[in-house]
């Protein structure tokens, strides 16, 4: 396992909170298991303001947003998140050289539903 931290802004989504000592980068991080990324997570932007200059910084329309910002203009206390690809742990553990021989219903750019 390896864990791979500090990415820079331009390459992470506008709602991950920045370093405070080094604004270029963000505080998240993937986890990587013998090659093959198996969880994303970061320290997630809590103050609006902060959210919608950097929602501007990616090109995103902030009045796009309103439904997602009005959550923050209430109060968000700060916090974080991850998401961990439990299909692609179960791929790696059983050698299989790709995730639909693991999964019941494999979902794709192609099949999104059901």
């Amino acid at each position: 396992f390896v864990f791979v931290t500090d990415y820079a802004t331009g390459i992470r989504p506008f709602y991950h909170m920045r370093h405070a000592d080094d604004p270029t980068l963000t505080n998240s991080y993937d986890l990587v298991f013998n090659g093959v990324e198996i969880s994303t997570g970061a320290q997630r932007e809590h103050r609006v303001d902060v959210l919608v200059e950097q929602a501007k910084e990616k090109g995103l329309d902030p009045e796009e947003l309103g439904f997602y910002l009005d959550f923050f203009r209430y109060g968000v206390p700060p916090h974080g998140g991850f998401g961990m690809g439990l299909s692609r742990v179960i791929m790696l553990l059983l050698h299989q050289p790709s995730i639909r021989e693991v999964t019941y219903l494999f979902r794709g750019p192609n099949r999104l539903t059901p």
